[in-house]
């Protein structure tokens, strides 16, 4: 009786998980083009985590089939749209290696810029007005290198012009920070590190408003060592931007970066 009950419950055992293994999809005996147009049609209804799903399992079983390019394209703009910015730069990453002369190359090095960019944002403070600009600019930097690379490598292509303006609010972004940094520097009497950051600045973003305010940094260092003629020659420099000024700008100048000197 017991060797009977405990052969029933082997053959229960078995159909129960000869079913489970039934119900799984066997994806190694999917044809590629099926799994890809799932994928696609995934993709286009807004599924996109369901997308990401079969594109991973496409990827994974046909590394080198007639989709695998395109495969790879689509898990970029999928973890990006997904904010998993990371993988979306590791993807990125494989996809330069791999195809460093793919007709949409430049897409790939936009969609780089973006994600790096959207790590250097943050949504929540953003909404609160919180001032950030005293935060590690390392993802802004990253970004600003990517679309730099996109403008000088590919003048005509769709996303320079996008990417242009992008350079315009990180190039503004990071001289921000290194003002601060230039602030912090001198309320610690640390002027010879004021000059160097305030020259990278000239160097790096010459027309940045940031900029502008690191000169009388810059000048109150020069001043603070006694190197008269460096301090005269920043003064100079002020001076050539009061001349580039309207009138009623120029009378506001010094009193709009009094502040700079208090952090503000």
């Amino acid at each position: 009786m017991k060797l009977r009950l405990h052969t029933l419950l082997v053959i229960a055992l078995s159909s129960v998980l000869i079913g489970c293994t039934s119900s799984k999809p066997d994806v190694e005996s999917v044809p590629e083009i099926e799994l890809y147009n799932k994928a696609k049609n995934e993709l286009e209804g807004g599924n996109i985590k369901s997308s990401i799903t079969v594109l991973e399992t496409i990827d994974k079983n046909y590394p080198f089939g007639p989709f695998s390019q395109q495969v790879q394209l689509d898990l970029i703009y999928a973890y990006y749209k997904t904010a998993d910015y990371p993988l979306a730069i590791a993807s990125i990453d494989r996809f330069l290696k791999l195809n460093p002369i793919h007709p949409n190359i430049d897409w790939v090095i936009y969609m780089r810029g973006i994600s790096n960019m959207a790590q250097s944002d943050n949504t929540i403070q953003g909404w609160f007005n919180v001032d950030r600009s005293d935060r590690d600019p390392e993802f802004a930097m990253a970004a600003f290198k990517d679309f730099t690379y996109l403008v000088s490598s590919f003048p005509n292509s769709s996303y320079a012009a996008d990417a242009k303006k992008r350079l315009i609010y990180l190039k503004n972004r990071i001289a921000q920070y290194e003002l601060k940094v230039a602030q912090y520097y001198t309320k610690r009497g640390a002027y010879v590190a004021v000059i160097n950051r305030v020259t990278q600045m000239l160097s790096l973003f010459p027309d940045t408003d940031a900029t502008k305010k690191g000169l009388l940094l810059m000048h109150n260092a020069y001043n603070e060592l006694g190197l008269t003629e460096e301090s005269q020659k920043v003064e100079k420099l002020i001076q050539a931007n009061l001349d580039n000024m309207p009138v009623e700008e120029k009378k506001s100048y010094f009193s709009r970066f009094l502040s700079v000197f208090n952090g503000g």
